[in-house]
């Protein structure tokens, strides 16, 4: 296979366009993007992007002569379009990749069986409507048959990512702790809104108020670590403080809830004092 070998990309939602957008710009050729069927073949070619230049096309109509097949479907679909697949082209001496967090290559066994290589390559990284990320710097997990491995680094070096392994019997925790730092983080900074809405500060206002403590926070935490980072009442072991905490969300529940789970993550893992105490206190809360 070539140092810089083809790809098709099933599948251009938001990741598969990131992809392919960060694929042509580090000088790999794609062959084609195949879309599920005409009809989302007709509404999405005029979004793409006109420096791609690269032919649309659909499922029955495509070609797959690249080197790779990279399948950027949800996680439900992946399976059954491996399957679809299988009659497309000749897969002994292909590669096929899938883009899942959660699942492992053997998801592709289908094609696995027919001489594909595969892994799954999964950036760690939210790709959302209007927001696209560059992904240099963006960790990849990665998982599968050893010379599609080898193939899914170099590209990510390409990509400019981090290429890390990921073992079969960890992907689920590993999306997992991806859930927990995007769609799980949003719910909890929702979660601050809401307590600030009860204080009188709207949720657009809350978010401009949070902003800088939350970055803060997080820059305190990449240069200096958790422990460092940590303050407020419980690092200081004010129970005090915490018990008002407590009684003054008792009227936000679902904030409470996020506020002792979070509490008593913290005594766990971070530098608090007064432990004991306020080990009580959550307890009985």
């Amino acid at each position: 296979m070539a140092s810089k070998p083809s790809i098709s990309i099933v599948g251009p939602g938001r990741l598969g366009r990131a992809l392919a957008e960060n694929l042509v710009k580090a000088g790999y050729a794609l062959s084609e993007i195949v879309f599920p069927n005409a009809g989302s073949s007709k509404k999405n070619l005029r979004n793409l992007p006109r420096a791609l230049q690269v032919r649309a096309t659909t499922i029955d109509q495509a070609k797959f002569e690249s080197g790779i097949v990279w399948l950027c479907v949800p996680d439900a679909q992946i399976e059954r379009t491996a399957g679809n697949l299988k009659d497309a082209t000749e897969w002994k001496g292909k590669m096929v990749f899938h883009s899942s967090g959660a699942l492992a290559s053997d998801a592709l066994h289908s094609l696995q069986k027919l001489g594909a290589s595969a892994a799954s390559v999964h950036p760690l990284m939210t790709f959302v409507h209007d927001s696209q990320p560059d992904l240099k710097g963006i960790p990849f997990g990665v998982e599968g048959d050893g010379s599609a491995v080898r193939v899914a680094r170099q590209i990510i070096k390409n990509l400019g990512g981090q290429f890390f392994v990921v073992k079969k019997h960890d992907k689920v925790l590993y999306h997992a702790w991806g859930t927990l730092l995007s769609p799980l983080l949003l719910s909890f900074m929702v979660a601050a809104e809401q307590v600030a809405r009860v204080t009188g500060v709207s949720p657009k206002d809350a978010r401009k108020k949070m902003l800088p403590i939350a970055k803060q926070t997080l820059l305190n935490y990449a240069a200096i670590g958790p422990a460092g980072a940590f303050s407020g009442p419980l690092v200081r072991g004010d129970a005090a403080v915490v018990r008002k905490h407590l009684k003054a969300l008792k009227g936000i529940p679902e904030a409470r809830a996020i506020y002792i789970a979070s509490a008593k993550s913290a005594l766990r893992h971070l530098p608090v004092r007064n432990r004991k105490q306020l080990e009580k206190l959550l307890k009985a809360s």
